[in-house]
């Protein structure tokens, strides 16, 4: 039986504010912060063929599709030249994380990161560097990748999807990529 998608509240479910708004008793109990503490995988020592920037570039968005994420973009970090390209991945939120701590509120941010993840180890199997770098903020690099536009507040707002999105963690790379914008990298305040 597949999964209700996304996650709606049902008339008469007394549990659905604690669901949604009370945050696990112990952090320890919420793989999130299991999978932000993995160090990353090894990269495949003989790196693979690369077509053209922009046939990797449309592999690395059709793997945020795959994934689960409703957006991906791809964005040249200025000044940047060990790991010049960041790739941002919004995916569905009916809820946002960041004003729902529940485990209910809390899963885009476990969509974001299955994503985020996922595209990355491909990459080092690609043989080349991958990692999340979550100091960077997401919400303005998809931005500066015509992902959409930023609120007041500084969250992505997606022509199709409105504010109902969340950005996650962002994915540094080395592998050759044709960006969709460029922009400095600016840290999460």
């Amino acid at each position: 039986m597949p999964l209700p998608r996304p996650l709606r509240r049902r008339a008469d479910d007394p549990y659905w504010e604690s669901f949604l708004n009370t945050p696990f008793a112990d952090p320890n109990n919420n793989i999130n912060r299991t999978i932000r503490a993995m160090p990353p995988g090894g990269v495949f020592p003989v790196p693979s063929e690369i077509h053209s920037p922009e046939v990797m570039s449309a592999h690395v968005k059709e793997l945020g599709r795959f994934f689960g994420a409703v957006a991906t973009g791809i964005v040249r970090l200025s000044g940047e030249e060990a790991d010049p390209f960041a790739i941002v991945c919004a995916v569905r939120a009916e809820h946002d994380p960041r004003d729902a701590p529940g485990p209910g509120g809390q899963a885009p941010v476990s969509q974001s990161l299955f994503v985020t993840f996922n595209i990355a180890a491909v990459i080092r199997e690609w043989g080349r560097r991958a990692f999340i770098a979550p100091e960077l903020d997401g919400d303005r690099l998809a931005a500066a990748a015509g992902l959409g536009l930023l609120s007041r507040d500084g969250r992505l707002v997606l022509p199709r999807h409105g504010s109902k999105v969340f950005v996650g963690d962002v994915v540094r790379t080395a592998l050759p990529l044709a960006p969709d914008g460029t922009a400095t990298a600016p840290a999460r305040a």
